[in-house]
């Protein structure tokens, strides 16, 4: 067990979550890395002193139960928690599957549910802790090609609401940062080779203002901000 605050971040990818465990790290938190395989959490755990990595698929509640009994075995129970897993098919209704569809529920909804019921009651226990989520404008529109995404991300949002209704009297903030724009990474900058750097959402930034959700006073919380570069059309 660890004396230091646990944070776990749920889904660990070369922008975001990896921004995420370096800016809570930062923070003096012991880091619960959680993701599907090790691609990506091996090297941070490398680099991050105390980081340990845990494997599991968000979208199945087996998976996330064991990956927090582990958790809990390990580092304690957490303190924060950022939901970043949010994969999703994007595609017309013609083009995409009832499997893409449910994968996207999954993934962005039923795990944030799963999530929430291993670390909700030792955060009422306890009487604190702040469940951080990243979503995306996909939640407020159904665009021609997200029509297997949008209502993940949607649920995601709605389910978000009604736990911060829900919890925030017993002292847990939940949040929710939807991010509009186009992320930072070496997959995206392929795609997009002319655009400049003002055009991309920089995921130090994403972490940054996930570290300011969590670090804000009782009497002030925010439920839901808004992530963009200054140059977005909105």
């Amino acid at each position: 067990m660890t004396k230091r605050p646990v944070c776990v971040v749920v889904g660990i990818g070369p922008g975001n979550g990896a921004a995420f465990a370096r800016r809570f790290h930062r923070e003096g938190y012991a880091l619960a890395l959680v993701s599907r395989s090790e691609e990506h959490t091996a090297p941070l755990v490398a680099e991050l002193a105390g980081a340990r990595a845990f494997a599991c698929d968000a979208g199945d509640p087996e998976s996330v139960k064991r990956a927090f009994e582990a958790i809990r075995g390990t580092l304690g129970d957490p303190a924060v928690v950022v939901y970043n897993a949010g994969s999703g098919t994007f595609g017309t209704f013609d083009d995409v599957s009832v499997a893409d569809l449910e994968s996207s529920w999954r993934v962005n909804t039923l795990g944030l549910f799963a999530v929430a019921k291993e670390v909700v009651p030792a955060m009422q226990a306890r009487g604190g802790g702040s469940i951080v989520v990243v979503g995306a404008t996909a939640s407020r529109r159904g665009a021609a090609r997200t029509a297997a995404f949008a209502q993940g991300k949607a649920a995601q949002r709605a389910l978000c609401e009604s736990l911060a209704r829900h919890l925030w009297p017993r002292g847990i903030h939940v949040s929710l940062i939807i991010v509009d724009g186009v992320v930072d990474l070496p997959r995206t900058r392929a795609r997009l080779p002319d655009r400049p750097d003002s055009f991309f959402v920089a995921p130090d930034d994403v972490a940054s203002t996930a570290a300011f959700l969590v670090a804000q006073p009782r009497s002030a919380w925010t439920f839901e901000l808004e992530a963009r570069p200054f140059g977005e059309t909105w």
